[in-house]
């Protein structure tokens, strides 16, 4: 059973709704970086949304705009990948029961605060009945939720599903993280960012949805072959996997056109895809992201979308590209790799229809 992203949406640091950062991107400024708000009227109701939180409405519009551009009316699962949940109805709820003694407190950002509620909404919205789960599972979040959907498809359980990364980044949640080293402090260029001499990264924002199904239609993306989480790999395990999974799969590692890696400026976590590209890739195109959409929980969603944009365009924009390897003119196979802490480790193959 073969599976096959059909189409994504996404609502970030770039233009809403659009694929335009793959040729024309908004180049982050500043370190706290918030979403581009699209029209949601387009999705939802005045009266809808002014009930809901910022992220939950993203997460609405990004689903039903992935299914617009799929011609799909419903799915049989819904899942979602999410290391935060709606942590600003979280903080809301929190800051209530400061400022009212902890009585008389409004119950509507109590109820939208729980990270599965992002999965629920969805499912309410749309009226699909099936398979609805939630993965929090921090910087994993989105490949636990994508790996879910595959292999319920590869066992033909399910036929279709909505499988979404979300996350928002706040103000005070920011700070918090500041301190812990997860942000720059001084001002950044691209180019400083990928020279990687200092700790943090920049913030981002994520929502984003994808359509996973068993047959393509003509406006398909790719192919997604294969996906594998790792715990605490070494380097040799990680190359065993890897070529296992190309083996697997009937591709050598020379049809690898690029790797697509997270790389986010970090001295110490981009030290670990250094690594791994010399070992694995040496030769290959390294294609980074998150100098485009920031870092985030959910970052690693924009990895997979980047690599569907490159199958689908069949090629790899020069604002991508880390490394000085030649790109190739035909892109056929692509390789996404992300770790998270340099504990949890993942691994996609996709490939052109």
């Amino acid at each position: 059973m073969k599976t096959f992203i059909q189409a994504i949406s996404q609502i970030s640091l770039q233009e809403p709704l659009s694929d335009q950062w793959f040729s024309n991107p908004h180049v982050p400024q500043n370190i706290f970086n918030e979403s581009i708000e699209p029209d949601y009227k387009r999705f939802l109701s005045p009266m809808e949304a002014r009930r809901m939180g910022k992220l939950m409405k993203r997460a609405i519009t990004t689903s039903l705009d992935v299914l617009h551009r799929s011609h799909f009316e419903n799915v049989d699962a819904i899942i979602s990948g999410t290391g935060l949940g709606c942590i600003d109805n979280t903080e809301k709820f929190l800051h209530a029961i400061i400022d009212n003694n902890e009585d008389c407190l409004p119950p509507t950002a109590f109820m939208q605060s729980t990270h599965n509620t992002i999965s629920s909404q969805i499912a309410l919205y749309l009226k699909c009945h099936g398979y609805n789960s939630t993965y929090s599972h921090r910087g994993t979040s989105f490949e636990s939720s994508l790996l879910d959907a595959f292999v319920q498809m590869k066992v033909g359980d399910i036929h279709s599903a909505l499988v979404g990364g979300h996350d928002e980044m706040t103000p005070d949640y920011f700070n918090m993280l500041g301190k812990l080293g997860y942000w720059k402090k001084d001002p950044f260029t691209i180019d400083s960012l990928k020279k990687a001499d200092t700790i943090g990264s920049i913030s981002g924002s994520c929502s984003l949805a994808l359509l996973l199904t068993d047959s393509p239609n003509q406006d398909a993306l790719c192919q997604l072959n294969d996906i594998e989480l790792m715990y605490a790999p070494s380097i040799t395990e990680i190359r065993s996997r890897m070529e296992n999974m190309l083996i697997k799969n009937g591709i050598a590692l020379g049809e690898i056109d690029a790797v697509v890696m997270g790389l986010n400026g970090d001295i110490e976590n981009d030290a670990v895809y250094h690594q791994i590209s010399q070992n694995c890739f040496p030769n290959i195109p390294v294609v980074w992201y998150k100098h485009v959409f920031g870092e985030s929980y959910s970052a690693s969603s924009f990895g997979a979308y980047t690599a569907s944009m490159c199958l689908k365009n069949n090629l790899i924009p020069p604002h991508l590209l880390y490394n000085s390897v030649a790109r190739s003119t035909n892109i056929s196979h692509v390789l996404v790799y992300n770790h998270f802490q340099n504990k949890d480790h993942s691994l996609m193959l996709l490939s052109k229809i």
